[in-house]
């Protein structure tokens, strides 16, 4: 594709989570087609960010439940970037008025000890992770009534949002990830359940094909990184007010109020 209709789709994207305002999709307005495409666009915006002084805190892995993928009609993963202004602790109050239409899903985070600047074979992929961590992320789509497909979610930086994470980071090497039962309430009342198998079958897989990605991407995952692993069961609507809270075992808890 030329640049002008990525730039384009960028700048309407950009526009809309300025001004909270929903947008048709991108893909049809713009005619962006295919993943290359969609990347390219998210990649502006990323840019543009970047310009703006806004900084990198890590990456996010979407679409990687079935359940969420049966909701949003797709059948492959993806992945966006993370914002160090996107990044909330436990017991937060999380500005979701700032959003568009949030939804809240129950994740497990990753936090990278060290560079996967070579080819992350599994058993260097697993040395670089430091911690996991029970992590609530407040996904958001520009798109109008999330009526989202593959490409629009990826040229809108993976619908992503906000993220929380919890305050008691645990080894991996201490936790069975694929068998950890996930409990998610919202208002007290239960909004979503699911377990590690529903993240490709066990969130590590999850991250590391993200690793993979990135370093054939150019863009390998750094110390440091937050890596958001994906949803462990369905995502549910998110109003101002709601307190959430999200219990993982193994993991512990992280909970936070949308103001």
């Amino acid at each position: 594709m030329t640049a002008k209709p990525i730039q384009l789709a960028a700048d309407a994207l950009h526009e809309a989570r300025r001004t909270r305002t929903p947008i048709a999709r991108v893909s049809e307005t713009f005619g962006i087609a295919g993943l290359e495409a969609a990347y390219a666009v998210a990649a502006a915006n990323t840019r543009r960010a970047l310009a703006e002084g806004r900084v990198l805190s890590g990456k996010k892995i979407g679409l990687t439940s079935r359940a969420v993928q049966q909701q949003l009609g797709v059948d492959q993963p993806d992945f966006g970037v993370l914002f160090a202004d996107m990044e909330y602790v436990s017991g937060a109050e999380i500005p979701a008025s700032a959003l568009i239409q949030p939804k809240a899903e129950g994740e497990i985070a990753f936090v990278i000890g060290r560079d996967l600047d070579e080819a992350p074979t599994w058993g260097r992929f697993l040395r670089a992770v430091e911690y996991a961590l029970p992590a609530i992320e407040i996904v958001d789509s520009a798109i109008a009534d999330w009526r989202i497909t593959l490409v629009d979610t990826v040229a809108d930086n993976a619908s992503c949002g906000l993220y929380v994470l919890g305050t008691d980071p645990r080894r991996i090497t201490d936790l069975a990830l694929a068998d950890c039962a996930m409990r998610f309430t919202r208002n007290g009342e239960p909004a979503s359940e699911g377990s590690g198998a529903a993240c490709l079958g066990h969130p590590l897989h999850a991250a590391w094909w993200l690793a993979r990605t990135l370093l054939a991407l150019g863009e390998p995952l750094r110390a440091g990184d937050v890596v958001l692993s994906g949803a462990l069961g369905p995502m549910f609507a998110l109003a101002r007010g709601d307190a959430l809270h999200l219990e993982v075992d193994g993991l512990g808890k992280v909970q936070c109020r949308a103001d």
